[in-house]
């Protein structure tokens, strides 16, 4: 399970962000100002930290230099009001990875999230193996007893998100979301078309699925 570190002195918001991240899977580690915040991270080493931009003390803006300055890698997110004076260029430049500006619809800040996580996977070789599966994430190659599979973007999105996601009870709409993103929202026979791809390109028998199950009333769980 990955970790989300969220630094933001307004406790609503800090406390509705935890309990959406924990709804969607992740373990949510929370600080109320910079400096427990910088804390947290260097403790913690979480996969992301979203930080508000202007808190009293220690600022959004000095939590990410000196996350920087300490050598850690991990993606930050930075989160501002409408109408705070400071570019997404120059978040960039101090080592934000993205920007969202409050309010933010949920379906954004998740697509935004998973978007940064998937952009940070580390660049040495990745492989999983699931039944006589390997997928290549470094390659983002797919190969079966060997040989090398053509799988469609959407395909291999939501694969990837299956296996981030072992053995869990995903609704068709949090797969939307996930995969196809906040702002692109097809109908969930989307998702159901493209896990019967999935059988029919990566199960020993697309019939009788091992691992692409079907959690009647809910959506689907991925078993390696």
């Amino acid at each position: 399970m990955q970790t989300v570190l969220v630094i933001d002195d307004d406790p609503n918001v800090r406390d509705t962000i935890g309990v959406m991240l924990e709804r969607e899977g992740f373990q949510a580690a929370l600080a109320g100002d910079g400096e427990s915040g910088v804390e947290q991270a260097l403790a913690l080493k979480p996969a992301l930290i979203l930080v508000d931009l202007w808190m009293p003390g220690l600022s959004g803006v000095e939590v990410c230099r000196q996350v920087r300055e300490r050598g850690m890698n991990t993606p930050l997110i930075v989160l501002s009001a409408a109408g705070e004076e400071m570019s997404k260029v120059q978040l960039l430049d101090v080592g934000a990875d993205d920007y969202v500006v409050k309010p933010f619809r949920v379906r954004e800040l998740l697509a935004r999230i998973r978007a940064v996580l998937r952009r940070a996977m580390p660049e040495e070789t990745v492989v999983v193996e699931f039944g006589d599966v390997q997928v290549n994430f470094t390659r983002r190659a797919v190969t079966k007893r060997g040989r090398e599979l053509s799988l469609t973007r959407a395909e291999y999105n939501l694969l990837t998100y299956f296996l981030q996601n072992p053995d869990r009870a995903l609704t068709r709409d949090v797969i939307l979301n996930s995969v196809w993103g906040y702002n692109s929202v097809p109908h969930t026979r989307t998702v159901d078309a493209h896990v019967v791809r999935l059988r029919q390109k990566l199960e020993p028998e697309a019939a009788s699925p091992r691992h692409f199950l079907t959690v009647h009333g809910v959506g689907y769980r991925f078993l390696p």
